[in-house]
Order: structure tokens, then C-alpha cells, then sequence
């Protein structure tokens, strides 16, 4: 019976430490290019395939696509998923869904794990809280994804650079959050409130700079406090509306950054007894499914988000097909018209 190959087998034929392979099988430390490639050839040669790593250096594929979303109760990640796991089933892939409740480690702990298991793709879905520690660690595990064959793929979220070893698959966020506040612009309103998502987040950040943009375009002066930072939820819609109320902060229109905190805008204005768009206008964004169920009909900013998911399959599994492994695609957005807005009166 032959004898299974060694880490230390790998290590010899290399010529180079038994810590040497590990780094290279991990990906987790700097290797020389050289170095690294006299180590895949012994992988190779050795047939060295008893786990992960090395099934990952000799070029096979688990055939899965790892789609990694913050939270799957959410209307926006539910949609994008909808879209990855269609696509993926077409294409008789495994798709399976890791949530990080918004923690950046564990972000970067499933992109570890599913390059030890060699995904097909990695898609990371939607903003994340960035900071320079995570964005060097982000692009040395990306690196690695690259260098083992899986492509990543980050769908909703700004790129980190050209250089970042990476497919983009973006909306035109900013530009959505510009159109739905010069809606309420043109319609006469200048003391508009944001309601928008914790501070740093990619996705809410955008759209306080559309905001922001529309506000200057109309010479529209931006009041800080009526720029409201809190969890993009339901309940922190009803708690902005609820503290702007109570500070006696003059405001008539209301831009959500998204259409679970123009929900519960809704509802509390509707507790302290102003209705909308009567005395208040509201719109929100991501044209989730029941906005419009809502009394009256919620505006909102319609995002693709079905065929972001689609789209970040398509290109990921493109490299069959010698596609570029580092792209960047954006998506429109635009603006639904329907009855939670009117022109100012006061």
C-alpha cells in the first residue's frame, strides 16, 4: 500500500520549511512568487490532496458558491440571495448562505473557510463598517481567494480599489439617493430629514452623499440635525421621527435609507397624529415588495437587486470563459413614483 505524501514530503521536494508550506497552503502570510510556485509543483507532483488547501492548489473545485450576507430577514439580502441562488442552481452549483450580523472578523473568517473548502465564488453582499486594519486584511484574503482559484466578488458594495483582486458588482447608490431627495426638492421642500444607517457604513454613506449632493445643487442649506444615524430598521425609523419630534426640529419631508425606516417613520408620524403626504412627505429606497402595501403607497428608490445577485453569479463563474478576474459593473437605479410624496405647503 503506498503511503499517503506528507506535508514534510511536500516541504522536501520544495526545498523549503515545513512552516514555508503552510503559509503558502494558507494564504495567510506573504510568500515570495518563486517559492510559492515550487510549492504548488510539489503539491502536484505529490498528489498531495488529503485536504482543502492542497484540493485548492490542485485546481479542483467544490463546486459551491458562497454567497456572505450581513443578515437574511432583511428585504434587501433576501432579494440579492433570491438572485445568487437562482443563478447558481442554473449554472448546478451549491449555494450556501453564511451571515455576519455586520461583524467585519467574522466576514473575513468565512472568506478563510471557503478558500480552505475552494469555492467556486465568494459574493459578499451589501455595506460593510470599513477601517485600514480590515481593508489590508481584506485584500491579503482576497489575494489568497485569487491565488487558489475562487473568485471573489463583492455585489452592493463599493470596490477597494483598482487594484483589489476582486469583481465589483455595484447599483448607482449615490445617484438614487440624489434623485429621491430632488424629488422632494423640486417639490418645494428644503427641510428634509435623513434618516440614515450607522456611521461608516458603506451603503448608508453613499446615500448621505447623494443627499448631501441634492441639497447643494437646489442651494438647499443641510441642517445636522436633521441627519439621524442609527440601524437601518423599522424600529430606529419610528425612534428618529419620535426624537425629532420631541426637539421640536422643524422638518416636512423625510428621505429613508431604506424602506424598513420609512415604515417606521410612517407609523410614528401617524401616532403623533400628522399624516402623510399631507403634512409630511416621505420616500424611501430599495423598493421593497410591501412599500407598496403601505398607507398611502411608500415612493422609493427601486434597486435591480434580483439581477445584482444574477449578475455577480454570471461573472464570477465567467472564468471558464477566460473572462478578467478584476472588473467593476454598475447597475441602475430610479426612482418609483407613488403616493407618500407631494409639494410642500409650508
Amino acid at each position: 500500500m503506498t503511503k499517503r505524501p506528507t506535508i514534510r514530503d511536500v516541504a522536501a521536494l520544495a526545498g523549503v520549511s515545513v512552516a514555508t508550506v503552510s503559509r503558502v497552503l494558507s494564504g495567510d502570510y506573504p510568500v515570495a512568487g518563486a517559492t510559492r510556485t515550487r510549492v504548488q509543483r510539489a503539491v502536484r507532483e505529490l498528489d498531495y490532496v488529503v485536504n482543502a488547501h492542497a484540493r485548492a492548489l490542485s485546481g479542483t473545485t467544490s463546486k459551491v458558491v458562497a454567497l456572505v450576507v450581513r443578515e437574511v430577514v432583511s428585504p434587501f439580502y433576501a432579494r440579492i440571495a433570491a438572485g445568487v441562488e437562482e443563478q447558481a442552481t442554473e449554472a448546478h452549483r451549491l449555494c450556501l448562505v453564511c451571515t455576519t450580523h455586520g461583524d467585519p472578523d467574522r466576514e473575513l473568517e468565512v472568506i478563510k473557510l471557503m478558500r480552505e473548502q475552494q469555492a467556486d465564488a465568494v459574493i459578499l453582499v451589501g455595506g460593510v463598517v470599513e477601517n485600514a486594519d480590515y481593508r489590508e486584511r481584506m485584500y491579503r484574503y482576497a489575494q489568497g481567494l485569487e491565488d487558489a482559484g475562487t473568485r471573489l466578488v463583492l455585489c452592493g458594495r463599493p470596490s477597494l480599489g483598482p487594484d483589489f483582486p476582486a469583481i465589483s458588482v455595484e447599483y448607482d447608490n449615490a445617484g438614487g439617493a440624489f434623485a429621491a431627495t430632488s424629488q422632494l426638492l423640486s417639490g418645494g421642500h428644503r427641510r428634509i430629514a435623513m434618516l440614515a444607517g450607522e456611521p461608516g457604513l458603506t451603503t448608508s454613506d453613499e446615500r448621505i452623499d447623494g443627499y448631501r449632493r441634492a441639497m447643494a445643487a437646489f442651494g438647499a442649506p443641510i441642517d445636522p440635525a436633521l441627519i439621524r444615524h442609527g440601524w437601518m430598521s423599522h424600529e430606529e425609523g419610528r425612534r428618529h421621527v419620535r426624537e425629532l419630534l420631541a426637539g421640536r426640529t422643524a422638518f416636512t419631508a423625510i428621505f429613508a435609507a431604506n424602506d424598513q425606516m420609512a415604515a417606521g417613520a410612517l407609523m410614528e408620524l401617524r401616532a403623533a397624529g400628522l399624516r402623510c403626504p399631507e403634512d409630511v412627505s416621505i420616500i424611501g429606497y430599495d423598493d421593497s415588495p410591501f412599500a407598496q402595501d403601505l398607507w398611502p403607497a411608500l415612493n422609493s428608490v427601486h434597486v435591480p437587486l434580483d439581477e445584482l445577485g444574477r449578475t455577480a453569479v454570471r461573472l464570477a463563474l465567467a472564468k471558464s470563459t477566460g473572462a478578467p478576474s478584476r472588473q467593476q459593473v454598475m447597475l441602475g437605479t430610479h426612482v418609483v413614483i407613488r403616493n407618500s410624496v407631494r409639494p410642500a405647503t409650508r
